[in-house]
């Protein structure tokens, strides 16, 4: 029973003393579960979930019917779930509201992490920036495989376009897991940046985004 485990081996007492950043994923999501149930204390049915679908980022892929198949869960945890998702992506969405000032990568691979992460399919987005680098809007632009659902160039230079952007920094994900670049990645890269080179509009970045990782381009040296 997790209640005769010791006080600095709990999950709320381990996170109040030590921070949050010292939980495992399991002790992490048997603060969100609160309750185990009968034979099953919620730490280890914590570790049964991740079990199930294999990482927190599949947990919040996972449909409402496969989410309420684990024996414990139901509709209200599933809802609470997503509020929490939902929570996280405003967060770091404030930090980069209209007319913030980019001074540093992190704060955009916070934000794209949490945007896109947990989408199940592949996602083409963008950050527009002004001649300050402050944010002017986040657009999503294209779904699918990126060689397969094409990413238009006409496109982007439109919407660059539209929203009197000097800048931006592309991004989507890969629901593999896999953070590196595929050589179809480099090619649309490098052919959004020519296109973009002709109005004059700088490409930052390329983040591709896999679960907890973040590729960048421009860290790398190939942008």
């Amino acid at each position: 029973m997790l209640k005769d485990w010791p006080e600095q081996e709990k999950p709320r007492e381990k996170l109040r003393n030590l921070g949050a950043k010292s939980l495992s994923d399991a002790e992490l999501l048997a603060i969100f579960l609160r309750t185990g149930v009968k034979g099953c204390n919620v730490v280890d049915l914590a570790r049964k979930l991740l079990q199930t679908f294999g990482s927190i980022g599949a947990i919040y892929k996972a449909d409402e019917q496969a989410f309420c198949q684990v024996n414990g869960l139901g509709v209200a945890k599933y809802v609470q779930l997503q509020a929490c998702l939902e929570l996280s992506k405003r967060y770091f969405a404030e930090e980069l509201s209209a007319g913030h000032e980019l001074t540093s990568s992190q704060a955009s691979k916070n934000f794209l992490m949490a945007e896109l992460r947990h989408e199940r399919h592949e996602v083409f987005s963008m950050l527009l920036l002004n001649n300050q680098h402050q944010v002017i809007i986040f657009e999503r632009l294209f779904q699918g495989t990126i060689n397969a659902a094409a990413v238009y160039p006409r496109v982007v230079v439109e919407q660059v376009l539209k929203h009197g952007a000097s800048a931006v920094i592309f991004a989507h994900n890969h629901p593999s897991g896999i953070a590196e670049p595929s050589m179809a990645d480099k090619q649309i890269t490098e052919q959004l940046k020519q296109a973009l080179g002709l109005i004059d509009v700088r490409v930052l970045d390329h983040m591709i985004i896999a679960n907890h990782h973040c590729y960048s381009f421009a860290e790398h040296g190939i942008l």
